[in-house]
């Protein structure tokens, strides 16, 4: 079964910024990197839900499930924790509340706004594709590991 993923770009337009957070040294993939607020969505669970959840535990960020919208659409062949793929739905905001902060320190090194400009090299690559896309009013969807 396809894993479905969410993530989520909190965009602060005025300021020229978004949300990232640096997987910890312990993180399951992707140790020390860059990515997305981002996380697998609950049996029955609606993915906009899962984005505003994911964020919430992450960030401590709250948004609502209608100020998201779909910004990239990414399928894996495979994943750390999906052998038989991932379809992860990248949701942006310009919308929330609160300041972002590192709810999860055992899995997180570190979470932080981050100027457009000076978007960090070790990004994880898919999340890379999506952010730089709707930076960029780019490509919508990303394929990986398909052999493209």
């Amino acid at each position: 079964m396809t894993l479905l993923v969410a993530a989520v770009i909190v965009h602060d337009k005025a300021a020229n910024r978004v949300v990232l957070l640096q997987r910890s040294d312990q993180a399951k993939f992707a140790q020390g990197r860059w990515d997305l607020p981002v996380g697998k969505s609950e049996p029955g669970e609606p993915i906009t839900e899962t984005a505003v959840r994911e964020l919430r535990e992450e960030t401590g960020l709250i948004v609502k499930p209608e100020s998201l919208r779909v910004a990239h659409i990414i399928h894996g062949a495979w994943g750390v924790e999906a052998p038989n793929g991932f379809l992860t739905i990248v949701f942006a905001t310009h919308e929330w509340s609160g300041e972002p902060e590192n709810r999860e320190p055992s899995k997180h090194a570190q979470v932080s706004w981050i100027d457009t400009d000076a978007i960090p090299e070790a990004l994880v690559e898919t999340t890379a594709n999506a952010l730089h896309g709707y930076l960029r009013d780019g490509p919508e969807v990303t394929l990986h590991g398909w052999g493209e």
